[in-house]
């Protein structure tokens, strides 16, 4: 008997807003999703990964960027939201909400970005109203809107 090779997805992810001390937000373009910018965002690989092992692993995956380089601050903010009904299928049947984990990663200025292109197509640094203009996420928008008080 076969096993699935893609096991389902967890329905607990973080999102990880990356600026500078100038607050200019990275923004990353979403492969295969049309004008989708967004913040570094990804679920947790097993039940037991901590909310901030997957957002190191996720910020690093995704930019290239090792958040040894900068400061990782837990915003103690929880989002709770419907998953788009397109990606439901990732998920075990009957999950239909995710529990997303808002963190902030400031970095200094210039720091180099490499992205997974399987995953992403451009990054942009914009300032952080900007940024949060471009999200096509509301939570994402929300959570960037919050950074000059989560900065300090």
């Amino acid at each position: 008997m076969a096993s699935d090779p893609r096991p389902f997805k967890i329905p607990q992810s973080v999102l990880v807003v990356i600026h500078t001390p100038a607050l200019d937000v990275l923004l990353i373009r979403r492969a295969h999703a049309g004008n989708f910018w967004q913040s570094v965002t990804g679920s947790k690989d097993h039940e037991d990964e901590t909310f901030a092992q997957t957002a190191v692993r996720e910020v690093q995956e995704e930019t290239g960027i090792g958040c040894d380089v900068g400061t990782l601050t837990d915003w103690g903010i929880e989002n709770v939201y419907d998953i788009y009904p397109r990606w439901l299928h990732r998920y075990a049947p009957g999950v239909t909400r995710n529990t997303e984990h808002v963190f902030g990663l400031r970095v200094p200025e210039g720091t180099p970005v490499r992205l997974n292109p399987r995953e992403h197509t451009e990054w942009r640094w914009l300032p952080w109203r900007a940024a949060a203009d471009a999200c096509f996420s509301p939570s994402n928008a929300e959570a960037i809107l919050l950074l000059p008080q989560f900065a300090q």
